[in-house]
């Protein structure tokens, strides 16, 4: 159950909030000042904070900046008067999740609330980004050095990019990076989760709305491209946009200008814009539910996020870091992991990338009695040898155990080699010798397919006549 706690000094109004939170089915916990809610949190915690803006000696911009220091993934929701929105927006662009002045609707609460509940558990679920631009980005393989390259040529650049990759790879933590090496690094940077945002208040929240525009509009409110003015914008899951607000959004690219929802009045704003998606935006282009012209806008730096799978020789240094991590945050004494684990780490697939690593080594750690991670400590679908990632839904079969001389650690890389060269040549055989089709199967860059071909000894054995590049019925490369 999402916990949410509410700190206001009128006492009818924490009634009222904490009796329709808990009709909505949240647990809440209500607070009459601002010093008895930052207690309360840091003693209990909450998923969501709901604070007034103005209470004695503590107030709501003293309580945003305290919980955002001890966890920023918990959305802080700002309530202010009329007179004082000025103070509500600058409260966003300093990390409030959002706000709503009074007199407002119930509906408009539960509305943000609700939004707020999915972007904490979106938060919860993912890689928390650094902000130490990116010097938080962990890796040294040669894929990752390529992603370094680009966000140091282009970080200090108003031109916008277009982050893609599988779920888990790290994108928002890419956006953070690119922003925070900026010169708009103390400026602000917005971030908004399309697919978390009902499509029918994806214009709304973009670009604002006046008093009147709609039921329950009671009052102007500034959109997200007004509050990033001057900083950085960051659209996760873009594909998720409906196709009517697609035209929308690129002429406020185009041109730096929008009007809000209900309003006749230009809006201009200076903002880079990055965007993120794990989907294919090419065959939503062909599927009709994505605007070429808009991709083209967005796609000025693409950046590909490789695989974890395809980043192996990266895994001992990210172990190395979750491990310190969650020593931290649980307070355990685990001093690393024996080569044998380590290396069922580097055969696995990772089909939920470094989120599903994190995940595990949070996991690990709590169970694990140290001082090193075993293999025992692994769960079975790793501890099995399950290497590689399913062409089907029934996927390859497991490594079968072996025993002898040959030490796990080799045995492991040795049947994982052999597996990728299979499942390679499978789906050149599958695609007609096709590289970009093959690797859009495999779910791997066609530059890692050239290079493991490469290594594998098979470009010579892919059939003559068949152009590596993509065809240009293709598209470009992912």
């Amino acid at each position: 159950m999402t916990k949410v706690l509410v700190l206001d000094d009128e006492a009818n109004l924490r009634k009222v909030l904490a009796a329709m939170l808990r009709r909505e089915g949240y647990d809440v916990t209500v607070a009459e000042n601002g010093e008895q809610g930052l207690a309360e949190f840091h003693k209990n915690g909450a998923d969501i904070v709901v604070t007034d803006l103005v209470m004695p000696k503590v107030g709501g911009m003293e309580v945003l900046r305290s919980v955002n220091a001890a966890n920023p993934d918990v959305p802080v929701i700002i309530i202010t008067a009329h007179g004082t929105v000025d103070s509500a927006v600058e409260a966003i662009k300093a990390g409030a999740f959002d706000y709503i002045t009074k007199p407002f609707e119930q509906s408009e609460l539960s509305a943000v609330i609700a939004k707020a509940s999915k972007a904490h558990e979106s938060a919860r679920r993912s890689v928390r980004p650094d902000i130490k631009a990116r010097t938080a980005i962990i890796g040294e393989s040669p894929l990752i050095q390529d992603v370094y390259k680009i966000i140091d040529k282009v970080a200090d650049t108003p031109s916008t990019v277009l982050i893609t990759g599988e779920s888990g790879t790290g994108k928002e933590l890419i956006a953070t990076a690119l922003h925070g090496a900026s010169s708009r690094r103390d400026k602000p940077f917005i971030k908004i989760n399309c697919a978390a945002i009902p499509h029918n208040l994806i214009e709304s929240e973009l670009f604002g709305y006046e008093r009147g525009a709609f039921t329950g509009a009671v009052t102007s409110k500034p959109g997200r491209f007004e509050l990033a003015d001057g900083g950085s914008l960051f659209l996760d899951e873009i594909g998720e946009i409906p196709v009517e607000m697609q035209v929308k959004l690129l002429r406020a690219l185009q041109e730096g200008e929008f009007e809000r929802v209900g309003g006749i009045k230009t809006t201009r704003v200076d903002v880079r814009l990055i965007a993120a998606t794990n989907q294919d935006l090419q065959a939503e282009i062909e599927g009709g539910r994505f605007r070429k012209d808009l991709y083209y806008r967005l796609a000025v730096v693409p950046i590909v996020l490789p695989a974890l799978r395809e980043r192996r020789s990266d895994i001992p240094m990210l172990v190395r870091y979750f491990v310190d991590k969650y020593n931290r945050r649980l307070n355990k004494r685990i001093e690393g992991i024996t080569d044998d684990a380590l290396a069922l780490l580097q055969a696995y697939a990772w089909p939920g990338n470094i989120r599903e690593l994190e995940n595990l080594i949070e996991r690990v750690l709590l169970f694990a009695d140290g001082p090193l991670i075993t293999v025992k400590d692994l769960p079975e679908p790793i501890r099995q040898g399950d290497t590689s990632p399913a062409l089907s839904p029934a996927g390859p079969p497991a490594v079968e155990a072996h025993t002898g001389e040959t030490g796990l650690k080799d045995i492991i890389r040795m049947k994982a080699a052999e597996l990728e060269k299979d499942l390679i040549t499978k789906a050149l055989e599958e695609t007609g010798g096709n590289v970009t089709r093959a690797a859009k199967l495999l779910q791997i860059s066609r530059k890692s397919l050239q290079t493991k071909m490469k290594e594998f000894g098979l470009r010579d054995s892919a059939p003559e006549g068949k152009d590596e590049g993509a065809s240009k019925d293709e598209g470009p490369d992912e």
